[in-house]
């Protein structure tokens, strides 16, 4: 059943809104994090010490606990966007496939959560497991919030990718683009967890008899491991958004390159202030926050960009002109 224009417009709002909500359940998940309550209903999972409302909880165990409440109202928006999805487009759309995998990996997302609290890599737990695990939970994340984004985008105005009729040096650039995003991303998360264990001065730290995992922490929080990478993503962003907004023409692809651009400059500002400060919660919750809607920028772009067929000649001539501008 094809959707109307009524309809249309009523489920991209719908969209949109589910993925601000998720969006704010990640910002909450950050802090609970970043305030080592992620142990505060102890190792149970589902219910919460036990029981499934806890009784005269203390402040980290109403912070978890209402980090579990809302991803669970996340995951039933899902699901309605889902059986929406089904109801108003017809078989094969694209915004179904993107409403179906948005249910594949908010369950995902629930998973690797359970598995946070039921293998207690949590609250002051320093571990090489625990940063692994927080990676994957990092990958999946994005990949989740990306999929929730094109469902709303395909929804309202883009349309979906023509991966096999685009320039091949663009897809390389838009896989480059997205992969050294999702790497920093990661460094990101486990500077983050170090800030969290380790928030005192370098000089403070290195009196403490720390466990070799735990130095390893230390060592990618303080040996500027990511703002180095953060500088070399962060100006291969700009030139591809750069590229891409010349060669790819179009009033949407102009205003991502445009928040793909101020993003960079805000998010490295924020990074500097981040760091000269010690990592403050709130400032890590702002820092996560711009690196969330760098990420949805990039990935509509992205989206954007190989949604422009060209005539193969046209398409040779622009990819070749990208990756001459991005100096690959």
């Amino acid at each position: 059943m094809e959707h109307t224009t009524h309809g249309s417009r009523r489920f991209a709002a719908f969209a949109w809104a589910v993925l601000a909500f998720n969006l704010l359940v990640i910002l909450w998940g950050a802090y609970v994090r970043a305030t080592g309550s992620g142990a505060g209903c102890g190792d149970h999972w589902p219910l919460c010490n036990g029981v499934v409302v806890p009784d005269a909880p203390e402040v980290k165990t109403v912070i978890e606990f209402t980090h579990r409440l809302t991803s669970g109202l996340a995951l039933l928006l899902v699901v309605a966007l889902v059986a929406w999805a089904f109801r108003s487009y017809s078989k094969g759309h694209a915004v179904r496939r993107g409403a179906v995998l948005s249910l594949v990996f908010i369950l995902v997302e629930a998973l690797i959560g359970a598995g946070l609290v039921l293998l207690q890599l949590v609250a002051d737990d320093a571990s090489v497991a625990r940063a692994a695990y927080l990676s994957v939970h990092l990958v999946n994340t994005f990949v989740l919030v990306a999929v929730l984004a094109l469902t709303a985008w395909w929804a309202s105005a883009g349309e979906a990718p023509r991966w096999r009729e685009s320039p091949p040096r663009l897809r390389r650039h838009v896989v480059a683009a997205l992969a050294a995003t999702l790497a920093l991303g990661v460094s990101g998360a486990v500077a983050a967890l170090g800030a969290t264990l380790f928030p005192e001065s370098a000089a403070e730290v290195a009196r403490r008899d720390l466990s070799a995992p735990a130095q390893l922490l230390f060592s990618l929080r303080h040996y500027k491991l990511h703002p180095a990478l953060a500088a070399a993503v962060g100006a291969y962003l700009i030139a591809f958004a750069v590229a891409v907004r010349r060669k790819r023409p179009g009033a949407w692809a102009a205003r991502w390159a445009r928040a793909v651009v101020a993003l960079v400059l805000v998010q490295t500002a924020a990074g500097l202030i981040n760091a000269a400060l010690l990592a403050p919660v709130w400032l890590q919750i702002v820092h996560l926050l711009l690196a969330d809607l760098l990420w949805l920028a990039l990935v509509l772009l992205s989206a954007t960009a190989l949604s422009q067929a060209e005539a193969q000649a046209e398409g040779a001539r622009s990819g070749a002109a990208l990756g001459q501008a991005v100096g690959v």
